[in-house]
C-alpha cells in the first residue's frame, strides 16, 4: 500500500514537472520587451536628429554667414556638425554669440565655474573673467543688473539658476524691461537682455526645482518667451534670442539637458522665434505641446497607433488609425496663432498639454483664442492636460506631470467624443 501511494506520488510530480516546463517553453518563445519599454523614450525620438543629413535640414534654419541681400539659398556642402546634449548646444550657441559680439556678457550665480547644470562651463577660460562673472544670490540684482547692461548697449545674457526662483525678478522683468521701450517712446529699450532659466520638472525636484512658471509671463506686453525641445533647436532659438530687439526669457527644460542628443550644426545659425514647428502632420486632432511634455505626446501617440497587450482594450480599434498632428509651440510669448488656428480648423479638434498648472495657465490661452477663432468647426471640447493645481510633490512628482498615459487618455476622449 506504501509503495503504491509513493508510486502515485511520484507520477504526479513527473506530471507536474512536464507541466510547468511546457508553460515556461511557452513564455520562453515570447520576447521580452526591451530595458526600456516598447514607447519611444527622449534618448529614441524620431523627432531628434541624430545625423549630419537630417541636422542640416532642420526646418527654419538659417545659416548667419549666408548673404541675406540675395536670393534664398540653402548651401549645405561643408557644414560640419557634433554630437551634443542640450546643455552643450546652450553653451555652443553662447560661444558663438561672445566670439561675434565684443559687447556681449554672461552672469550669474555660479557661471564661472560652469553653473549647476554646466552650461557655461569653460566660458570664462575662452572670454575672460571680466566677460563670464558671477553675481551675488540675488536674482532681482541679477536682471536689474542686466537690464542696466542692456540699456547701456551691452548684449546682457543673465542666467537664472532655476526658473523656480525668477519671481524675485518678477518686477523687474514684468515692470521694467517689459515696459522700457513703450515708457520712454521709443528712445530707450533692453533689446540686449536675455534671461537664461532652467525649467520644467526634473524628476525629483519637487515644489523648489521642478516648477513652469512660463505661463507668469503671458501678460507681459514687451517680453518673449522661448522653450526648446532639443540641442539644435536650443542653440538656434537662443542665438535668436540673445540677436532678438526685445528683452527674452529663454527657459530650457531641466531634464533635457544631458538626455536629449542630436548632431548640431558648428556653424552660426538662427531659428524663428514667434513659430511654431509641425513635427508630426496629421488631419484627425491636433496636439499642442512644447518643451519636455513633446516627447510625452510622441509616446502617447505611438500607444495610440501601436498598444501593447496590456493597452489593447484601451485604445479603440476604430481610433488606431486616426492621424493626429504634432505641433511644438516653441514660442510662448508671442505665441504662434495662426499655424495653431489653421490646424484646428483642420483637424476639428485640439489638445494642449503643458506641465504648469492647469489654472491660469498657458493653455487657457490658447483654449480661449481656438474657442473665438474656431468654434464653428470644432468637432469636440478643446482639452487640456496639465499638471494639477497643487506644489509640485516630491516624492509623487511622476504623477504630478502629464506624461504619455494621461495625453493618450485625452487624446482618446477627444477622438470619441
Amino acid at each position: 500500500m506504501l509503495a503504491h501511494s509513493r508510486v502515485n506520488a511520484l507520477a504526479r510530480c513527473v506530471t507536474r514537472r512536464r507541466r510547468l516546463c511546457r508553460r515556461y517553453s511557452a513564455e520562453a518563445a515570447v520576447e521580452p520587451p526591451p530595458a526600456g519599454g516598447h514607447l519611444p523614450s527622449i534618448a529614441t525620438s524620431s523627432l531628434l536628429r541624430p545625423t549630419r543629413d537630417l541636422a542640416i535640414r532642420t526646418p527654419g534654419l538659417v545659416w548667419t554667414d549666408e548673404d541675406g541681400t540675395g536670393p534664398s539659398r540653402n548651401i549645405i556642402g561643408g557644414r560640419e556638425t557634433r554630437k551634443m546634449n542640450l546643455y552643450q548646444a546652450v553653451r555652443d550657441a553662447m560661444s558663438v554669440a561672445m566670439s561675434k559680439d565684443d559687447h556681449a556678457v554672461v552672469f550669474g550665480e555660479d557661471v564661472a565655474f560652469g553653473g549647476v547644470f554646466r552650461c557655461t562651463m569653460g566660458l570664462a577660460e575662452e572670454f575672460g573673467r571680466e566677460r563670464v562673472f558671477n553675481t551675488p544670490l540675488t536674482e532681482q540684482g541679477i536682471v536689474g543688473f542686466g537690464i542696466g547692461m542692456a540699456l547701456m548697449g551691452h548684449t546682457a545674457i543673465a542666467e537664472i539658476q532655476f526658473a523656480d526662483y525668477i519671481y524675485p525678478a518678477f518686477d523687474q522683468l514684468v515692470n521694467e524691461a517689459a515696459k522700457i521701450r513703450y515708457r520712454s517712446g521709443g528712445s530707450y529699450n533692453v533689446g540686449g537682455l536675455t534671461v537664461r532659466a532652467p525649467t520644467m520638472a526634473v524628476g525629483h525636484g519637487g515644489l523648489y526645482h521642478s516648477q513652469s512658471p512660463e505661463g507668469f509671463f503671458m501678460g507681459a506686453a514687451g517680453l518673449k518667451v522661448i522653450i526648446p525641445r532639443s540641442p539644435i533647436q536650443a542653440k538656434g532659438l537662443l542665438l535668436s534670442a540673445i540677436r532678438d530687439p526685445n528683452p527674452v526669457i529663454f527657459m530650457e527644460p531641466k531634464i533635457l539637458y544631458r538626455s536629449a542628443i542630436e548632431q548640431v550644426p558648428t556653424d552660426d545659425f538662427t531659428l524663428p522665434v514667434g513659430r511654431a514647428e509641425t513635427l508630426i502632420p496629421g488631419s484627425d486632432l491636433t496636439l499642442l505641446t512644447w518643451g519636455t511634455p513633446v516627447y510625452h505626446c510622441e509616446a502617447a501617440i505611438h500607444m495610440l497607433a501601436s498598444p501593447t497587450p496590456e493597452m489593447e482594450k484601451h485604445a479603440p480599434v476604430a481610433l488606431r488609425k486616426a492621424r493626429v498632428e504634432l505641433i511644438d509651440l516653441r514660442t510662448i510669448l508671442p505665441w504662434d496663432i495662426e499655424t495653431v488656428v489653421e490646424s484646428v480648423n483642420r483637424t476639428g479638434r485640439l489638445v494642449v498639454v503643458h506641465e504648469a498648472g492647469m489654472t491660469g495657465g498657458v493653455g487657457a490661452e490658447i483654449c480661449a483664442q481656438v474657442q473665438q477663432r474656431c468654434f464653428l468647426k470644432l468637432d469636440a471640447p478643446v482639452k487640456r492636460v496639465t499638471g494639477w493645481d497643487t506644489p509640485v510633490a516630491l516624492q509623487y512628482e511622476k504623477f504630478h506631470i502629464p506624461d504619455a498615459l494621461r495625453v493618450f487618455d485625452a487624446i482618446v476622449e477627444t477622438l470619441s467624443y
